[in-house]
């Protein structure tokens, strides 16, 4: 490990398993000083599931739920939760969002979604993908918990699972 602050950050940001780049030598929490990065363009992809019954997914893809469309009010929460991940992840850097797209697959028994985020910046995308899925995905709970429930009130069938990034890649700009 670096002995200052400075170099530990002034590396590309990716660190070893043994570098936490997010404390100092004393073991306090830090942001990372990016600020002598360069630019570069980024993207991160992330991807999860709501286990959901099979009457439930029946009902998203047509439309049929009471509180609205699913698919639309997920789509809003998972872009407004990207647009907003520096306010609920402590030592996340505020970066400027140039896209974030959304693809929903419906299957039988579940509901995939995908969140790709791009940003031109000095720090990666990832956690905002990450904040986009979950999200988008308690979104899709919220929306459809009258008709999961089962008649102790109870969720038996549905859960969020499977959150994970499936690619980064950077680019200088």
């Amino acid at each position: 490990m670096s002995d200052t602050p400075e170099e530990r950050s002034a590396g590309d940001g990716e660190g070893n398993a043994g570098d936490l780049t997010h404390t100092t030598d004393d073991g306090d929490v830090q942001m990372v000083d990016v600020g002598d990065k360069p630019d570069s363009e980024r993207r991160a992809v992330a991807v999860g599931e709501i286990h959901l019954q099979p009457s439930t997914v029946e009902a998203i893809r047509e439309d049929e739920i009471g509180k609205g469309d699913v698919l639309a009010t997920a789509r809003i929460g998972a872009v407004q939760a990207v647009k907003h991940t520096w306010e609920t992840i402590p030592m996340c850097h505020q970066i400027p969002i140039t896209n974030v797209d959304t693809e929903f697959d419906l299957v039988e028994d579940h509901l995939e979604l995908e969140v790709g985020v791009e940003t031109t910046g000095k720090t990666g995308c990832e956690m905002e993908a990450l904040e986009g899925v979950t999200t988008g995905l308690n979104v899709v709970w919220d929306m459809v918990k009258a008709v999961e429930k089962d008649d102790d009130g109870q969720y038996p069938d549905t859960g969020i699972e499977n959150v994970r990034v499936l690619s980064k890649e950077k680019r200088q700009a």
